[in-house]
């Protein structure tokens, strides 16, 4: 996908992210997840870690030569989606309590790497 596809999907999950409550937390952490993974593809193209065929599906999954350069060239980058993907197992896929706070850490997470990447999609907003 190029730049200008991972913002386009970026900025729909936003908008998407506006209209649920905080009782929805685990569509609010899929989607922060989502939208993460599609701003840090932009961020790894940009950086040229990856190519515009070539998307990363998880922070983890990425192989120590891309995350070595991506740490290398934007450091604590990859770590913001990481972040979100760990609230996943316990709060969305798991019955842990907090899912609400844990969605909200998940929405912090989302706009900071949102600015980091320069992606001008849609703000989340006040839930």
């Amino acid at each position: 996908m190029t730049r200008d596809d991972h913002a386009a999907k970026v900025d729909a999950l936003m908008r998407s992210l506006r209209k649920l409550r905080p009782t929805d937390y685990e569509m609010r952490i899929e989607a922060a997840m989502l939208a993460g993974t599609h701003l840090m593809n932009i961020a790894l193209h940009d950086l040229g870690v990856t190519h515009v065929q070539t998307d990363a599906l998880h922070a983890e999954y990425l192989t120590g030569a891309q995350r070595t350069k991506a740490d290398l060239l934007a450091p604590g980058l990859v770590d913001l989606l990481y972040e979100i993907e760990m609230l996943r197992p316990t709060y969305v896929r798991g019955d842990w309590p907090g899912g609400e706070m844990a969605a909200e850490k998940a929405i912090t997470l989302l706009e900071a790497l949102r600015k980091r990447v320069g992606c001008h999609a849609t703000t989340i907003g006040p839930s």
